[in-house]
């Protein structure tokens, strides 16, 4: 189902995915909120990914080339905003948390046949709370070093094996200083930083896949489920259970595996 827009309202719809859907690559003249009620919403650009949730909506700011992957059956609410009247930061996509109301707020404005005046006050109520929104830094960036690009790669792979940075800088042809720099450099952050960053992402999409939090810690490569419950909180603000839960994962069992890391 979708809105058409009005004149001076960016084009607003909800439509429902099945799982392993891919939406090709393409962009908008304006920009573009993504929000899932159930299920999860991968959303890549060629910088990086971001995950779409019930607790986590993507900001695509108006010209940005993205492709989505669909994981879990999915409920997608996508609220435009006019590229000269932006409530976010327009440089690059965004995951914006989404508290109670704002939840409620875009699942009402994304609904049929709502009155253009009805839409318009909604909106409004809608754009201030999201000027006040948290947001959130969770992305997996792409590499553009091929070395660093097969040092994420080969992590990715297998999650449930160890990989030091020594002999991850020796499979790429670099020394282990010269790796440490090329993650600063190229993501800001350490090569456990970015790997427990990963861990967190795929984990995200294995629960929305259906996988128990148990599956989830072992495929993400956690020694306990315990120390996996106790990251995935602290990242995400919520335990996997309650992700979990959320997504609308409570009684399927995974699909399909996610894909690979950018």
């Amino acid at each position: 189902m979708s809105r058409n827009g009005q004149p001076g309202i960016a084009p607003t719809s909800t439509h429902t995915h099945a799982s392993g859907e891919i939406i090709a690559r393409h962009r908008h003249d304006h920009h573009q909120l993504i929000h899932v009620s159930t299920g999860v919403l991968a959303v890549q650009t060629d910088a990086g990914a971001w995950v779409a949730s019930s607790g986590r909506a993507v900001w695509t700011p108006a010209g940005t080339w993205h492709e989505h992957r669909v994981h879990g059956r999915t409920s997608v609410h996508t609220v435009g905003f006019p590229a000269d009247d932006a409530p976010l930061p327009t440089g690059s996509p965004t995951v914006v948390a989404v508290d109670g109301l704002l939840r409620e707020l875009l699942v009402a404005c994304t609904g049929p046949g709502l009155p253009d005046p009805e839409a318009r006050r909604m909106r409004a109520v809608l754009t201030d709370r999201l000027r006040r929104a948290h947001v959130q830094p969770l992305t997996l960036p792409i590499a553009r070093d091929p070395r660093l690009a097969q040092v994420c790669r080969l992590v990715a792979e297998d999650l449930t094996r160890p990989r030091t940075a020594a002999a991850l800088a020796r499979r790429a042809g670099v020394g282990e200083r010269t790796l440490a720099r090329l993650f600063r450099t190229e993501f800001g952050t350490t090569y456990p930083q970015w790997r427990t960053t990963t861990r967190v992402f795929h984990a995200m999409i294995h629960l929305a896949e259906g996988a128990t939090v148990t599956e989830t810690a072992r495929r993400c490569g956690w020694a306990t489920t315990s120390a996996f419950i106790d990251t995935f909180a602290r990242t995400m603000g919520q335990t996997p259970g309650a992700y979990r839960a959320a997504a609308g994962c409570a009684d399927r069992r995974p699909t399909a595996a996610p894909p690979r890391a950018p």
